[in-house]
């Protein structure tokens, strides 16, 4: 009785021909090289919204806007959708597939029609019934079928997440991109109304006499190249701008930010374990859930080594006369109970098969490599994150040196000590010193907001 009931229980439930699942192991280094590393700013944000950690309500104004707006991320999700769709579709072929059907038809007969008699007779033909069909998944086919589905939508899912986390990432570079230029837009202005003093002066200067016409020379190259310049700061700003407004699903006519000199300083973001990136990358977790998919579509290939089995049931109503629903009208049939099995495919299942095994070591090294690579970008940004202090002290220091030789150099040739050349040169300097210190604290705070992302849109606590 109990090897009956065994039997009994493995034809029922049927066995997968998948092999064991094991997600594929990867050597995890203890901590990064370029880590841990954490600068006294402000705290980490809360998981989820990171960029809040930066402290600028505007940057949070914005990214809110991701959710609702843009259109990548709505895409994204409707692959998601489609996703989940075909992983129900799959699931249906568990279930009997169960169908109603109901005719009526007027006909008659030849009376020259053998049988006869010569006589035509005229009748109404009414059908009505159910059939019932039911593939028993003794080999795991539609199982494995449904877990392969099943897979591909959770890893739709993560895309969504990745695709999001990307999207919140490249809002936030873009937006300290655009606060870096207005910082730049408004030290051109400071420069140009400096320039045209000097301009000015130096006008009067050869009005007098004092000065030559190559100075004033040098005065307006001076002034009207920092014009130039401030032009194309500002075709910079409005293609950033403009890629803002997309970002957000805003047209860039309609869209608009005021200049505001104000660049936050960039938060605190501690990288925590590498073992703990694993699990917080969505393309990780994206990538592992295709090697699981790619691992049940080879179950998929084996069980068509062996025969599909089906069930099939109709039963219904038919009759000529006025009484329909009848004991006499009824019929029945069971079956057919069928086994169908290909005895020779030239060579197609066996093809099936390695086909499957090669998708799978085809996601399994796409799951290395997605791994290798999420480890690389933080080592990257830790780096840029920890030379990036140090650049700044170092440009800081130069442009307050520039500025004194600056002021210093436009003391001595206002008192005549020197010609205006001595001013352009440090001019220059100054103004390529303060430039390039407001270039490293925005590339400063596009690093932050991209170490969020590499690390997986959290920070570790």
């Amino acid at each position: 009785m109990a090897k009956k009931s065994l039997l009994l229980g493995l034809l029922l439930g049927g066995c997968s021909l998948a092999p064991a699942y094991q997600p594929p192991a990867m050597s995890v280094p203890a901590a990064y090289k370029e880590g841990p590393w954490q600068p006294a700013q402000t705290a980490v944000a809360a998981p989820g919204k990171w960029w809040q950690a930066f402290g600028d309500p505007a940057l949070d104004a914005l990214e809110d806007r991701i959710e609702a707006g843009n259109l990548d991320l709505a895409a994204a999700s409707a692959r998601y959708e489609q996703s989940v769709a075909t992983s129900r579709i799959a699931r249906a072929d568990l279930f009997p597939q169960v169908g109603a059907a109901a005719s009526i038809e007027r006909d008659r007969t030849s009376a020259n029609a053998p049988r006869s008699q010569g006589h035509s007779v005229e009748f109404t033909d009414k059908v009505g019934g159910a059939s019932l069909a039911y593939e028993i998944d003794l080999f795991g086919r539609i199982r494995n079928q449904v877990a392969s589905s099943k897979d591909a939508a959770r890893a739709a899912a993560f895309d969504v997440d990745g695709i999001r986390l990307g999207l919140q990432s490249q809002l936030a570079q873009t937006y300290f991109d655009l606060r870096g230029l207005d910082a730049r837009i408004v030290l051109l202005r400071r420069t140009i109304e400096a320039f045209q003093r000097a301009f000015d002066l130096t006008d009067t200067r050869h009005s007098g006499g004092i000065s030559s016409g190559v100075d004033v020379s040098r005065a307006q190259s001076q002034l009207s190249s920092a014009k130039a310049e401030l032009s194309n700061t500002m075709i910079d700003r409005a293609r950033d701008e403009h890629a803002i407004a997309v970002l957000v699903g805003a047209t860039p006519s309609g869209f608009s930010m005021p200049v505001a000199d104000a660049q936050v300083r960039p938060p605190s973001v501690i990288a925590g374990l590498p073992s703990t990136l694993l699990e917080r990358r969505p393309d990780i977790a994206a990538a592992e859930r295709r090697v699981a998919a790619a691992n049940a579509r080879i179950g998929v290939a084996r069980a068509a080594w062996f025969p599909s089995i089906t069930l099939g049931a109709s039963a219904g109503f038919e009759t000529t006369g006025a009484s329909w629903l009848s004991v006499p009208s009824s019929f029945w049939g069971l079956g057919p109970f069928q086994a169908a099995l290909a005895l020779f495919d030239g060579g197609r299942r066996a093809a099936g098969v390695k086909q499957a095994r090669a998708q799978f070591d085809e996601a399994t090294a796409s799951y290395r490599q997605t791994v290798l690579v999420a480890f690389r970008e933080v080592e990257d940004d830790l780096a840029a994150q920890r030379l990036l202090v140090a650049s700044e002290t170092d440009q800081a220091e130069a442009a307050k040196a520039a500025e004194r030789t600056r002021d210093l150099a436009f003391t001595r040739y206002r008192d005549g000590a020197a010609d205006y050349l001595e001013v352009v040169i440090a001019q220059t300097a100054a103004l390529d010193a303060e430039r390039a210190l407001l270039v490293l604290r925005a590339r400063q705070l596009q690093t932050a907001s991209d170490t969020y992302r590499a690390l997986g849109g959290a920070a570790a606590s």
